[in-house]
């Protein structure tokens, strides 16, 4: 790393690449980069100190970053497209350039790694792993694919020492494009190997044989802790462990919500931890604490520090995010963005809240998911009362002839719903008579959540 002066980052705005920048800054490298929108999350690495540009052209680099191009790594995303004029010109101008997750695995070559990988749940898991190590006063450092209401960063730097083998590192292992690859962990957690990005892989099989060879890349004598029912045993020669909600060498006990808090135990081969209750609701984050709890038992952590880090654990933005929480007005915000992640996230809303009239507000993201998942998007929407729905978040891809939000629509099995804009749903929610709301989505959906708090905690705008 230290043949680089200058980093630069293409889709710096990305949860991950966000974290890399901040990484390469606090260890005196000069960053700088661009993205296409101007985030909350660039506004804030703007603030840090590092330049970023909002327009791809070769003139809104940075000069310094240009001048010699072996001084300069450009890091990239694969979700940036491919005529984009900037990374043309490095390509052209014979830069060194790195996929974001292969900087990631230079990194962590010389760490002891804990990779979490699965299709849903692997950033709250990740961050989980890494607020208990942190609790715990065990050196970590932490690569997030989210920011921590905890820490307020998708980053945690360790403390420093002259031993790196002494640190543990945590980075969340993304399974799209095949990124997660570039990772050779010594411990994993592998939540789920749900199909998705089939843009990428075309069918199921082909995304389980990423896994499979994921969890093969496991250090020998290391330890992968899999979701019970994964087919993934066979493909590693990890010491393999299992755990679920219910089943699986570590499992939950005594489940039951007080005060709109779920309480349970987690039980695990060598004892129990009693009565965790967490901050953060849902079965679904129930059997990612077990997950992360797993790994710290494995190193050491005692089961009444990880009770305590559980239940100091405030989660991370945009994962069932309350934002406004009142007897009579509750607003929640979600990142959910397939089907099983919005089943699962309103599921424990409704066993929060039984008998509340819930009204969500749902982004779909990218035209071949919605495509691929149709049924799957209807059956899961169809638990909301009322629906507003918006239109499919492009992101990386170009329009699909047929592949709309009004084909999604049609297949929802609910009255109650409506095709909006963001616009609309700002006009829409005062004139309505709401109790719960939800936003769902992993698009840009997250800039109407200041604005809907503002309509639904002001009671002169809300009927």
């Amino acid at each position: 790393m230290n043949n680089w002066k200058y980093i630069y980052f293409v889709g710096i705005g990305g949860i991950g690449m966000s974290a890399l920048a901040r990484w390469f800054k606090a260890n005196e490298f000069q960053v700088a980069g661009y993205d296409k929108t101007l985030t909350p999350l660039v506004e804030n690495l703007i603030t840090e100190g590092i330049p970023v540009t909002l327009e791809d052209e070769i003139e809104s680099i940075p000069a310094a970053f240009l001048a010699d191009p072996s001084e300069t790594l450009i890091v990239y995303t694969p979700a940036v497209p491919v005529q984009h004029k900037q990374m043309n010109y490095f390509r052209q101008e014979n830069f060194m350039i790195l996929k974001r997750s292969q900087v990631l695995g230079l990194l962590t070559k010389n760490l002891k790694t804990v990779g979490v990988a699965g299709t849903h749940g692997k950033t709250t898991t990740s961050s989980l792993v890494a607020h208990i190590l942190r609790y715990s006063d065990v050196n970590c450092t932490a690569f997030l694919g989210g920011i921590t209401q905890n820490y307020g960063t998708n980053l945690l730097l360790n403390a420093p020492t002259e031993n790196l083998n002494e640190v543990v590192c945590v980075v969340e292992a993304d399974e799209f494009d095949r990124s997660f690859l570039t990772l050779f962990p010594e411990i994993a957690i592998v939540t789920s190997t749900d199909a998705d990005h089939l843009d990428i892989y075309g069918k199921h099989e082909n995304v389980l044989a990423s896994f499979r060879e994921f969890v093969g890349q496991i250090d020998e004598g290391g330890a992968l802790f899999m979701r019970e029912g994964l087919d993934l045993a066979d493909s590693t020669k990890a010491n393999v462990f299992t755990y679920s909600l219910d089943s699986g060498d570590y499992h939950a006990g005594n489940i039951r919500i007080e005060n709109a808090r779920f309480v349970f135990d987690i039980i695990y081969p060598e004892g129990m931890i009693k009565d965790i209750a967490m901050k953060i609701p849902g079965y679904h984050n129930i059997e990612n604490s077990i997950a992360a709890s797993a790994v710290a038992l494995h190193l050491g952590v005692s089961g009444e520090s990880i009770k305590g880090a559980l239940e100091s654990y405030k989660g991370v933005k945009r994962r069932f995010e309350y934002q406004v929480e009142l007897p009579a007005k509750v607003y929640i915000d979600d990142y959910a963005h397939h089907p099983s992640e919005i089943e699962a996230f309103l599921s424990s809303v409704k066993a929060l809240y039984p008998g509340r009239h819930i009204t969500g507000i749902f982004q779909p993201h990218l035209f071949t998911r919605t495509r691929d998942f149709a049924d799957g998007f209807s059956e899961s929407l169809s638990l909301v009362d009322r629906l507003l729905l918006l239109d499919i978040y492009p992101a990386r891809e170009l329009p699909i002839e047929g592949v709309n939000s009004e084909m999604l629509l049609g297949k929802v099995e609910i009255e109650d719903k409506h095709l909006v804009s963001k616009k609309d749903v700002l006009d829409l929610l005062p004139k309505l008579n709401t109790d719960i709301v939800v936003t769902i989505g992993a698009g840009d959906i997250d800039t109407l959540v200041g604005p809907i708090k503002n309509i639904l905690q002001n009671p002169f705008s809300n009927n």
